[in-house]
Formats: C-alpha cells, sequence, structure tokens
C-alpha cells in the first residue's frame, strides 16, 4: 500500500470577477503521506484558504485532481464528497465554528452522530486527549478561546481522519495558546497516522512542519 494519502495535481481554481479573471489557485501540484504534516504560507489573498478548499471538497477545481488514498475526489457525486469531508477529513478553523447552545462533549460527537453512530465515550477520552477532560459540559461561552480550539480539534478527530485540515489553527489566539495548539497537533501527528495540512500567514511554521510551500498569487514559488 503506498504512504501517499493526499496527492494534488496542477489544481487550478480560476473565476471571473467582473471583467477580470481571478486565479485564486493555479497550478498546484504536491503529495503528503500518511503521518506527515503540510505548512501552506503566504500572504493574505495568496489562495490559501482557497487551496485548504478544494483539498478538503468543499469546491470544485476549475482543473487538475485532488487524491484522497488514490480516489479522485471531485470524480465522486455529491453525496460521495459528503461522506469523505465527514469519514476520512476532519477540519480545524480560526474561529472554531462550535455550536454555541451545545456542551464541548455535544460538539465533539456531532461528526459521529452524522455518520449514524454514537460516541460520547470517545468523545470524552479525546477531550481528556487534550486536556478539557474537567470542561466536557461547558459551552463555548464558557470556555476560553485557547480551550475552545482544542474542542474544536478534539472534534476534527472524532471520525479517526486521514488527513486533518487547519485554516489559521491559531489566527484568533495569543502567543502563548498558539504554541499550545500546535504542540498538541505536533503530538497528535506523532501518535497516529494523520496527515496534517496547516495553512498559516506565519512563515516561522515552515521550520516545524515536515514539508512546507509558499504560495504567491495562487501559485506554488
Amino acid at each position: 500500500m503506498s504512504s501517499s494519502i493526499l496527492s494534488v495535481h496542477e489544481v487550478c481554481k480560476h473565476y471571473r470577477s467582473g471583467a477580470k479573471m481571478v486565479r485564486a489557485v493555479d497550478g498546484v501540484s504536491f503529495t503528503i503521506e500518511r503521518g506527515r504534516s503540510l505548512c501552506v504560507t503566504g500572504a493574505s489573498g495568496a489562495g490559501k484558504s482557497t487551496l485548504l478548499q478544494l483539498l478538503g471538497g468543499l469546491d470544485s477545481p476549475t482543473s487538475g485532481s485532488v487524491m484522497l488514498d488514490g480516489i479522485d475526489i471531485y470524480k465522486l457525486p455529491d453525496s460521495g464528497r459528503a461522506k469523505i469531508r465527514n469519514k476520512r477529513i476532519g477540519f480545524v478553523f480560526q474561529f472554531f465554528h462550535l455550536l454555541p447552545e451545545f456542551s464541548a462533549v455535544e460538539n465533539v460527537m456531532l461528526p459521529a452522530m452524522i455518520g449514524g453512530r454514537r460516541a460520547r465515550d470517545k468523545a470524552v477520552r479525546l477531550l481528556e486527549a487534550v486536556g478539557l477532560g474537567g470542561r466536557i459540559d461547558h459551552k463555548p461561552s464558557e470556555m476560553s478561546g485557547g480551550e475552545s480550539q482544542r474542542a474544536a480539534i478534539a472534534r476534527a478527530l472524532i471520525n479517526d481522519p486521514d488527513v486533518l485540515l487547519c485554516d489559521e489553527p491559531t489566527g484568533n489566539l495569543d502567543s502563548s495558546n498558539s504554541e499550545s495548539i500546535y504542540k498538541l497537533l505536533f503530538g497528535l501527528k506523532s501518535e497516529s497516522n494523520t496527515a496534517i495540512v496547516i495553512v498559516t500567514h506565519d512563515a516561522s511554521l515552515s521550520k516545524r512542519t515536515d514539508q512546507s510551500i509558499h504560495l504567491k498569487d495562487g501559485r506554488l514559488v
């Protein structure tokens, strides 16, 4: 079995804005193996978040392919991509996106419940693993930013994803909490076969990941 889990070949995302053709992502190619980490850096507007959406099956490319474990996800019907997003890809966002009316453990359980499984015991174990064993019944309004992001990471891991996609995961946190989140992410990588892709404006993070790419105007430089 190939160790490659995610292969991107000549992916483009172009769209028209008035009379102008915007090349948000323009011919990007790379491969990441299981259990490896990749940092995607670039200035605001470089195409980082658009690329992450393409990797996660959230937006269709203009051309090119995104292969997850040998499957071209954009040759699947919408229902097939939705299953891959739920079961094989985890998402961590800058602003957490926890549901305010639910407790931490309920938020973590949600992706598993969508897949038709109840997973409270596993959700509790994950919250304990990210240091929130004493906060499982707290709602997002009762947690700090760093705690909310830890809960979001636990939620992203509930279905044992092949790939964890992180979009500026510390962009809303102070330096102390940012360092704590990165230590958590890299620790998880070392303990599992999950590949981690981190999109960030912080170029120094590229020194801590196994691989790094830099985008400028949608292209690799």
